[in-house]
């Protein structure tokens, strides 16, 4: 690995719903970085999954036209290295004969930075890559990162450790075709109106809808469908009130931020895709709603949502949700920085675990500001978290120094065909 400037990988795009909002994150974080210390590589995945590189894939303003984007950015593939650095490689047409004339070039990563929203960059997938290559990254491993995504096995999870969740169902989508009047049966007996149809694994509020009869149920799981293969219904919280935490650690120290509260629209029942992120920058209820990174008229990403910041509860409520947030990230297994989603019904002052995010929008650098930790340091610590864990990883024995294929007899081995 390098020692004196790093090369961070921040990886931006992906092939899932959230594409747009992963460039918004990403690049955020990328103007974060302390350029004294780190060197920024963008790692753009188009929508189609090619993996692109180039000093203009940091623009904002570049994405605006993708075919054009793509024309001059540098396709690359990424190759294995006995070391612990990711090595991208040209990917030129012509094969051995356009050689000749120039060599592909080549591109270092020293450390990853997944900033990477729902789909495999999100649910282990390109986390699962980092380690195949032995490579630092940011944020939750496999298992914290595979958990998170998923809706149906977070809640399971939380449920048996005894976190309240709100009552849900899940169904797949083979259980529901040609069985969906037994299933709407199901969710009006078990749960009743009005009910909250999710897709299992998406984020940022896509393809969720608010269903109060069964003709709108039906509806909203047929769409939901359309984002993923596993849904889960659950029982609506009418007098909802959504509070969130930010984490910032791991298994040997976490840390929570102080707490928001988001605030949909005034024509909506739950927060939409276009609350979190398209509606006018500036946004927010609070002294201290975060503001972007990115500068002029670059999308905010969840900066621009409406909040309060710090959410206004009594103390004892807030410490209570603080801690709840901690075990529910160590519960996960989870790194790096991760927001949890909490519901309050304010009927009855439950507390319900709602869903966590191991990569939030705009990496919650807008709680952290607050809490006293400027978007720089929450990169830089994120980074520095990731260069541990790899450390202590690297420190155990994975391999043992002998060839039993050398030193075992093999002609049984030749001989059953196996």
């Amino acid at each position: 690995m390098s020692t004196g400037v790093l090369n961070v990988g921040v990886v931006l795009g992906g092939v899932a719903p959230e594409h747009e909002v992963s460039i918004i994150s990403a690049l955020q974080a990328a103007a974060a970085l302390d350029r004294d210390r780190f060197r920024p590589i963008p790692l753009y995945i188009a929508k189609d999954g090619t993996w692109y590189t180039g000093s203009e894939l940091l623009e904002i303003d570049a994405y605006r036209d993708i075919d054009r984007l793509r024309e001059t950015a540098v396709p690359v593939a990424l190759q294995p290295t006995p070391y612990d650095t990711l090595k991208l490689v040209e990917v030129r047409e012509g094969g051995a004969f356009s050689r000749f004339f120039r060599p592909p070039r080549t591109f270092t990563v020293d450390v990853v930075l997944p900033g990477l929203h729902g789909g495999a960059g999100e649910d282990g997938g390109v986390q699962g890559i980092c380690e195949t290559f032995n490579v630092p990254y940011t944020g939750s491993g496999l298992l914290g990162s595979a958990i998170g995504m998923d809706k149906v096995v977070s809640k399971q999870l939380c449920r048996h450790a005894g976190i309240p969740v709100v009552e849900f169902v899940s169904f797949r989508e083979d259980e529901w075709a040609h069985r969906e009047e037994e299933g709407l049966d199901r969710c009006e007996a078990e749960l009743g109106y009005p009910l909250i149809v999710k897709p299992a694994r998406c984020g940022s509020s896509i393809g969720i809808a608010v269903a109060s009869d069964r003709d709108a149920l039906d509806a909203a799981i047929e769409d939901a469908f359309r984002y993923d293969d596993k849904i889960v219904v659950e029982r609506a919280v009418e007098e909802l009130r959504e509070v969130n935490c930010s984490i910032l650690g791991d298994a040997h120290e976490a840390e929570p931020s102080v707490l928001e509260e988001p605030v949909a629209s005034d024509e909506e029942d739950v927060l939409t895709f276009q609350d979190k992120y398209m509606r006018e920058a500036g946004g927010g209820k609070g002294p201290e709603t975060g503001g972007a990174k990115s500068g002029g008229n670059a999308p905010e990403g969840m900066a621009s949502l409406d909040r309060i910041i710090p959410a206004e509860l009594p103390d004892d409520r807030s410490e209570e949700i603080r801690d709840l947030a901690v075990r529910i990230f160590r519960l996960f297994e989870c790194a790096g920085v991760a927001r949890i989603d909490f519901m309050i019904d304010e009927a009855t002052g439950e507390l319900y675990f709602n869903e966590i995010n191991t990569i939030p929008g705009s990496f919650s650098f807008y709680l952290w500001e607050p809490s006293g930790v400027p978007f720089d340091e929450l990169v830089e610590r994120m980074i520095d978290i990731a260069l541990r864990r790899h450390r202590e990883q690297n420190g155990r024995i994975q391999t043992y120094d002998v060839n039993l294929l050398a030193e075992k007899d093999l002609s049984g081995i030749k001989n059953n065909g196996s």
